[in-house]
């Protein structure tokens, strides 16, 4: 769920994931805006309580007092709440004050509800935060304000809080009292309180996870949707001579090497800082954990632009064994996740474990199975080279005529004994499409050889030496896969690598007709791509399917003279042409595939111009980003074609900004 995007505030745009280093009024000696900071983040009840900082504050503005010109987020006074119990300062004044000395995006007075306190608790204190939710927009001018989501371990009241704050007209989310948390590495509630949260917050406006300032939490927090940081851990980790690293902290008294290559590291050496006074040592580990921190997070949004942040996440997940615990408790959102998870990205799939196995691409993969056409007979071929479709027609045969190849690569073969054993397709009887060849393969599981090239089923990368999860987990698709098929030859290299436990009888594979027809390939892969049905749609009449000359895969796909698709060379998918577009439409009913828009953008949606998300008024709710899509007027009439650039609750919910690329627009 991580994304890149841009807010805007009255001093400037911030980029996110952005990291916002706490300024304290008064004390700050060090330039955070030097190490990467475009957006900081300081305390308005200090400022308040201190008359000499108040009165500056009041005659030169915030971003005068803490010398940043940039975008200033101020706190309200509720961590002061949450430490001492009481402030003296209402949230009208509080409100009013922010507002006054120039904040960028001020904060109501929320109440912190701790993590595990008794229900009545957290709902009486989620009352009154909501009250003053309200209370602060009418209370400001033109002030951006945040909302804090609240609710304590409780998930339900998190998505409460989430969906009543989240109609109201703020500008920023935070989700609060996860401090403790995160101090007692409770990551998996950490977990469940975010996503309660996210999945419930308008897709439109920023997260930010308060108080969330390590770096090896930052992947893992992007990843579930969250946009924002602030933390003083950069300069309280340096104040206990503690270094912060993306994979863990590192005590200053233990070190021999520093930890890493920022300019500090470079510099000194454990001795060089052990021999210094305090305050010289805790400024110069304060820049390193800045450094470190700002690295993080352009690491972050490099792992997002490439498509690889799960994996990302996963390395940083097994720095502590509870962080592991949050990494796998996100499985239990995994359908939340691939809602928002682009189905085609620039980088491979790779394996790292068993917890790839909750990646979304398996689940969407596991969904898209279910559109493909049902055959009669089923033969289970164990991976070995990819290209599968490829390899597999040179090992086994060409257009149902028997080839001279060496089949010891496969292995023997055998009929599974069922039930259905009397209904079995006999030889003399096959049609040329009654044979289903698929392959068995970690991570996906089962891989229709007709899909193979399809992203990310070809895009993927796994260890040899496979571990007991992903053996159990392609057991369990394979017992449940066969049951779909009438007859099931099976690889004996599968039987032995899965440990699968069947009644079976030795089969002469040469002796079954088999066919690798191109026309039922393209037919599969727009199934998989755009839904049951669609291969048919498309490709029907005088279909004519062009190869690369270079590489022999399917480029181009006409019928006669006339280009309905082309298939991606780089992730195996359909890029349709306007003929290809009106007959997917054709077939379609509304709203599928289709993204709608108003009166004043279908002009230039047939000039071919994209389409900004204000100017939708209807969508498919499973469009997600990177997919090809359908542009209808209210009436469907077909205007053009294109690529979404989000998904449907992203353009349902965003104002501003490119929702559709458009490809050609039907002048």
């Amino acid at each position: 769920m991580g994304r890149i995007g841009i807010l805007k505030t009255p001093h400037g745009n911030v980029e996110t994931p952005a990291l916002m280093p706490v300024i304290h009024p008064g004390k700050q000696t060090i330039d955070v805006g030097k190490y990467g900071a475009d957006i900081v983040i300081t305390n308005s009840y200090i400022i308040y309580k201190n008359e000499e900082l108040k009165e500056k504050a009041l005659k030169e503005g915030v971003h005068s007092l803490i010398n940043f010109d940039g975008p200033i987020v101020t706190d309200s006074g509720s961590f002061q709440l949450s430490e001492y119990g009481d402030i003296d300062v209402n949230n009208r004044e509080i409100i009013e004050f922010q507002e006054k000395i120039g904040t960028d995006i001020g904060t109501s007075l929320d109440i912190p509800t701790p993590p595990y306190v008794k229900r009545e608790r957290a709902e009486k204190e989620l009352e009154i935060t909501l009250k003053r939710a309200e209370e602060a927009l009418e209370v400001r001018n033109k002030l951006m304000l945040n909302s804090v989501v609240q609710g304590s371990t409780f998930p339900d009241l998190r998505a409460k809080c989430a969906k009543i704050i989240g109609k109201m007209n703020f500008d920023v989310y935070p989700i609060g009292a996860v401090v403790p948390l995160l101090e007692n590495y409770k990551y998996r509630d950490v977990v469940d309180i975010v996503m309660a949260s996210v999945e419930n917050l308008p897709p439109s406006r920023p997260r930010h996870l308060m108080g969330a300032g390590h770096p090896m939490v930052f992947a893992l927090a992007v990843a579930m949707g969250c946009d924002l940081f602030d933390s003083a851990a950069y300069i309280l980790y340096a104040q206990d001579d503690r270094f912060l690293m993306p994979d863990g902290t590192y005590k200053l008294q233990n070190l021999t090497y520093m930890p890493c290559s920022c300019d500090i590291c470079q510099g000194y050496t454990p001795n060089d800082l052990r021999n210094m006074k305090k305050e010289s040592r805790m400024k110069l580990i304060a820049q390193h954990n800045l450094h470190v921190s700002f690295a993080e997070i352009r690491k972050i949004k490099q792992a997002i632009i490439e498509g690889n942040l799960l994996e990302l996440v996963e390395q940083r997940c097994r720095a502590h064994p509870y962080l592991l615990d949050g990494l796998r408790n996100l499985k239990n959102y995994i359908e939340l996740i691939e809602k928002y998870d682009p189905p085609y990205k620039k980088s491979a799939f790779f394996y790292s474990g068993p917890e790839s196995l909750n990646r979304p691409e398996i689940l969407r993969h596991e969904n898209r199975m279910e559109r493909l056409p049902k055959k009669d007979r089923l033969i289970l071929i164990d991976s070995f080279k990819k290209p599968y479709s490829k390899s597999i027609k040179n090992v086994l045969t060409d257009y149902g005529k028997k080839k001279e190849y060496d089949l010891e690569i496969l292995g023997d073969f055998y009929r599974i004994k069922n039930e259905l054993d009397k209904v079995k397709v006999e030889n003399e009887q096959d049609t040329d499409n009654s044979t289903q060849i698929t392959v068995v393969d970690v991570p996906f599981g089962l891989i229709p050889i007709e899909i193979d090239e399809v992203y990310p089923l070809a895009q993927n990368e796994t260890s040899n030496y496979l571990d007991m999860d992903s053996k159990n987990n392609i057991k369990e698709k394979v017992n449940n896969y066969i049951n779909n098929f009438k007859e099931v030859i099976i690889s004996e290299k599968i039987i032995k690598t899965y440990d699968l436990d069947f009644e079976i009888e030795k089969v002469d594979i040469e002796s079954i007709a088999l066919n690798f027809d191109d026309k039922e390939k393209i037919r599969y892969i727009a199934d998989y791509q755009f839904g049951e049905g669609a291969g048919v749609a498309l490709f029907e009449g005088n279909v004519k399917i062009i190869k690369s000359r270079k590489t022999g895969k399917i480029r181009h796909v006409y019928d006669g003279e006339e280009l309905i698709a082309t298939l991606r060379a780089s992730d195996g998918i359909f890029v349709l042409s306007m003929p290809g577009a009106k007959r997917l439409h054709q077939f379609f009913e509304y709203p599928k595939n289709r993204v709608v828009v108003n009166s004043d953008a279908e002009p230039f949606a047939r000039e071919g111009k994209s389409i900004f998300a204000k100017f939708v008024i209807d969508i498919d709710i499973n469009i997600k980003a990177n997919e090809e899509v359908l542009i209808v007027n209210e009436n469907d009439d077909l205007l053009a074609y294109g690529k979404a650039i989000l998904n449907a609750n992203e353009i349902k919910d965003f104002n501003t900004g490119q929702a559709v690329k458009t490809r050609k627009g039907d002048k």
